[in-house]
């Protein structure tokens, strides 16, 4: 396989990689971590942005975020983006801090979130099967113009085939790290 749809194809994979990364950060666990507000969006000056682009949100305590805005006025507009979430989580505000105590989950809870995670690895899973799908179809191209020889078409969807197997067994590793982490007391 040339190096520039190798190269090409890696770099699809490691994107994929990452936004499962950002995926199982979104996703709740028993602990407080500032990434579970990332998906939110606070509708403010007209316009709809992330939390972390009109607050800073920091961690003081395992259990606990807090979330201060640049400007007091966004503070109804904040709680207001939280309750809508799907995360579940009350804010409780004295009009300048948002305090947000992150509550233990429950058993049953434990076992949805590892159902999300499950159901976006595999989600992940396909993306990646694609891009090696997409790839091989490259080669077949090639192959067919002539470009590359049979041996090289075989040599080629043999490396994308390895690519595609590392990342798999990357996003389960993450998966298996994520589960980990949901289930922990």
């Amino acid at each position: 396989m040339p190096d520039d749809d190798y190269n090409k194809t890696e770099g699809k994979m490691k994107d994929v990689v990452e936004a499962t990364r950002k995926e199982f950060a979104s996703i709740r666990t028993g602990r407080a971590n500032p990434a579970l507000l990332d998906r939110v969006n606070v509708e403010a000056y007209g316009d709809v942005y992330p939390i972390n682009q009109v607050a800073s949100v920091s961690v003081p305590e395992p259990r606990l975020l807090v979330i201060q805005p640049w400007d007091r006025k966004l503070v109804p507009d904040i709680e207001r983006a939280i309750l809508k979430s799907d995360l579940a989580l009350t804010p409780m505000s004295d009009g300048s801090i948002i305090r947000i105590p992150i509550p233990t989950l429950t058993e049953d809870r434990r076992r949805e979130l590892v159902k999300v995670a499950r159901k976006v690895a595999e989600e992940m899973r396909i993306r990646v099967r694609n891009i090696r799908r997409e790839a091989i179809d490259i080669l077949r191209e090639k192959e067919k113009n002539k470009e590359i020889t049979e041996d090289d078409l075989r040599r080629g969807q043999d490396d994308v085939q390895k690519l595609t197997d590392a990342f798999i067994a990357e996003i389960d590793s993450l998966l298996e790290t994520k589960e980990a982490e949901i289930m922990e007391f």
